[in-house]
């Protein structure tokens, strides 16, 4: 397989494989009433992508964001874990690198041990989870993995994926659109990951060939 052996797929996590805008709410909330501060919580779900840190930033001096990203990721595991499920699609898509005798990634800008919560609890395992890496970051992953191609949502997993020269497969279950993802250069765009099986079948198979 164009000596890529064996087939290596990376998955972003949030809005990419599970719908974790209820539990960034709920998390978001809560940490609000300890910290009295009225986040606008659905303006900040909505743009759901960018590290913590970033939106937080925003809403908090600067030397408040820290201990509250810190805090945050303490209120993850009892708010956020589950009532989280995954997207339509996900588990098949997994199943579907496996088929072809493949490593599934996932590569992800959550904090790693939450990250992993939510694999196990949704039966999703994974041959790697590399945890706190985004947009460009997860380029070096990428590559020292081998990988084929990464999905994601975001026009920051485009540039991932673009960085580390690997395929881009977007999916549209995040905040940006066709548009966006096609402006950032992604490769193909797919409504979701129920159709990620039958995309990842004709990938091969050109490979192959």
């Amino acid at each position: 397989m164009s000596g890529r052996t064996p087939l290596v797929v990376g998955f972003d996590l949030d809005m990419t494989l599970i719908d974790t805008a209820a539990g960034f709410r709920a998390v978001l909330l809560a940490l609000g009433t300890e910290l009295g501060v009225d986040f606008p919580v659905e303006e900040m779900t909505r743009r759901l992508g960018p590290p913590l840190d970033h939106l937080l930033a925003p809403h908090l001096p600067a030397e408040q964001v820290a201990p509250a990203g810190d805090r945050f990721r303490a209120l993850y595991p009892d708010h956020a874990i589950t009532t989280v499920p995954t997207f339509a699609g996900a588990h098949e898509a997994f199943a579907a690198v496996r088929a072809h005798g493949g490593r599934v990634l996932v590569v992800t800008g959550k904090y790693a041990p939450n990250a992993q919560l939510h694999l196990d609890h949704l039966g999703l395992e994974a041959d790697l989870l590399e945890g706190w890496v985004w947009g460009l970051g997860k380029a070096d992953v990428l590559r020292r993995e081998g990988a084929l191609a990464y999905v994601g949502d975001h026009v920051h997993d485009v540039e991932g994926a673009r960085a580390a020269g690997v395929l881009s497969v977007s999916v549209l279950t995040g905040g940006c659109t066709r548009d966006e993802l096609v402006e950032a250069g992604t490769d193909v765009v797919l409504d979701d990951l129920t159709a990620f099986p039958a995309w990842l079948d004709a990938q091969v198979a050109d490979l192959s060939a």
